[in-house]
């Protein structure tokens, strides 16, 4: 990218607004064109299963209410924490078309580790598992997102290159790339892609695994645009055989509040329920399969349990 461009790009995004949500609300258009495209080749096909209209609204409300909470937060309160630590910043680092491809793998890094922590600590679960509840798998299933992402703290897994010296405006703009990117991989429509694409890059065939309460699919695949890091770290998984969707535990409910609150209201009842204080803050850090000895887990709305007790 020319370099001249990258200071164009750079100077117009400032520090001052969340690129993340301007780009990701620009989008949305683009996004539910998408949709209606794979819905009409989908049906062409005759493979209408992977849309049950009580869903697809189901994560499309999911994803406004994470939309305007998200905006909110930022208002209020993440955009002044990336603000002050950015003034509290070890170096400036350059922004041109030298550093720009480092810097989204770092942002991606990044992600690989806040998707990772969301699926192994409950706290962070709680807000992501709205996400996962989905049983079938189409383009708006990547719209299933919590009102909780902001308020469990989320944005503190891009701070440290906001840390390191990089523009916040930057990062939340090479992060809302990276979503952008994901909501493509949420769909049936698209096999596997050449083999050196599925070794580098998150793709349809990997995600749709992520996805899977299958045993073997289980915490697997937590890269956004690429793959690299689950190779790395031994967290990748091909996929072999057909995808169950949804989580191991799964809620019962198309309800708005539901949906985004059930995992976290359990949460803390399990914290509160008789028992030791030390063994009862544990339900926050420990994954969300973990049980207490002597606690039977709590369900405050129905679920059915799938496959095996982990996190989904």
């Amino acid at each position: 990218m020319p370099t001249e461009l990258m200071t164009w790009l750079h100077a117009f995004l400032g520090n001052d607004v969340d690129w993340k949500q301007v780009l990701l609300i620009g989008m949305t258009p683009v996004f539910l064109i998408a949709f209606a495209i794979e819905y009409a080749v989908a049906t062409k096909r005759g493979r209408r299963a992977p849309f049950r209209w009580k869903e697809i609204v189901a994560n499309l409300s999911l994803g406004a209410g994470y939309q305007v909470a998200e905006t909110v937060m930022g208002l209020l309160f993440t955009g002044a924490i990336f603000a002050w630590v950015y003034r509290h910043r070890l170096f400036d680092m350059p922004v041109n078309g030298f550093t720009i491809v480092p810097i989204f793998v770092l942002v991606e890094f990044c992600y690989y580790w806040f998707h990772r922590t969301s699926h192994r600590v409950r706290w962070f679960w709680a807000a992501h598992v709205p996400h996962h509840s989905g049983e079938v798998m189409n383009f708006t299933t990547a719209m299933r997102q919590s009102l909780l992402n902001a308020f469990v703290g989320v944005f503190m897994f891009y701070l440290p290159p906001v840390w390191f010296g990089i523009p916040p405006a930057v990062v939340l703009f090479l992060l809302a790339v990276d979503l952008a990117y994901q909501y493509f991989v949420h769909t049936e429509s698209i096999g596997r892609l050449p083999r050196w694409f599925e070794y580098v890059f998150d793709t349809p065939s990997n995600h749709r695994a992520h996805h899977g309460r299958n045993p073997r699919y289980i915490d697997k695949n937590y890269g956004g645009v690429l793959i690299i890091f689950d190779r790395m770290f031994g967290t990748y998984i091909e996929e072999t055989e057909p995808v169950d969707y949804g989580i191991t535990q799964q809620i019962r409910s198309y309800n708005f509040l539901v949906l985004n609150l059930h995992e976290f209201v359990d949460m803390w009842r399990d914290v509160f329920a008789p028992g030791p204080v030390m063994q009862r803050l544990k339900h926050l850090w420990m994954p969300p399969e973990w049980e207490r000895p002597g606690h039977r887990p709590i369900h405050t709305w129905s679920v059915e349990r799938k496959g095996e007790e982990e996190g989904g």
